[in-house]
C-alpha cells in the first residue's frame, strides 16, 4: 500500500535531517540558486514519490543513488518510477550514483548544467 501524504511528509522530513554523505556534497552546490540561478529544492514529494533534489521551474529531479541501486530488480523498480514521474508530473528525472557524486563532482554539475542550458534556449 502506497504511503498517505502525511506520512510522506515526516519521512521526508526525516530523510532532510540525515542525508547521504553524496547528497550533503550535491545540496552544497544546488541550495540557494548556486547552479545557474535555478531554485532547488531537497527531498520533495512529488505523490506517492520523494525525489532527492527537485527543480520545480524546469520540472527536473535529481537522484543520487546508493548501491542498493546496483542490481537489475532495482533499475526495473527506478524505470518505472522515472516513467510515473514523467506520466504523472511531467518531471525529468536525472540518476548519479554516490560514487559519481563523492568523486566527480564537476562532471555532475556539467550535466545537470547542461540540462538547465538546454532548458533556456528557446524552442
Amino acid at each position: 500500500m502506497a504511503p498517505n501524504r502525511l506520512e510522506l511528509r515526516h519521512r521526508a522530513a526525516n530523510i532532510r535531517k540525515n542525508p547521504t554523505h553524496a547528497e550533503r556534497i550535491l545540496w552544497s552546490k544546488l541550495r540557494a540558486r548556486r547552479l545557474k540561478g535555478y531554485k532547488f529544492r531537497r527531498q520533495h514529494i512529488l505523490f506517492p514519490y520523494i525525489v532527492d533534489f527537485y527543480c520545480f521551474k524546469m520540472k527536473l529531479a535529481v537522484e543520487v543513488d546508493g548501491e542498493t541501486h546496483n542490481n537489475a530488480a532495482q533499475a526495473k523498480t527506478d524505470e518505472f518510477r522515472r516513467a510515473k514521474l514523467r506520466e504523472v508530473h511531467g518531471v525529468e528525472v536525472l540518476h548519479f550514483s554516490n560514487h559519481q557524486v563523492r568523486y566527480d563532482l564537476t562532471n555532475v554539475l556539467h550535466t545537470i548544467g547542461k540540462r538547465i542550458d538546454a532548458y533556456r534556449k528557446p524552442h
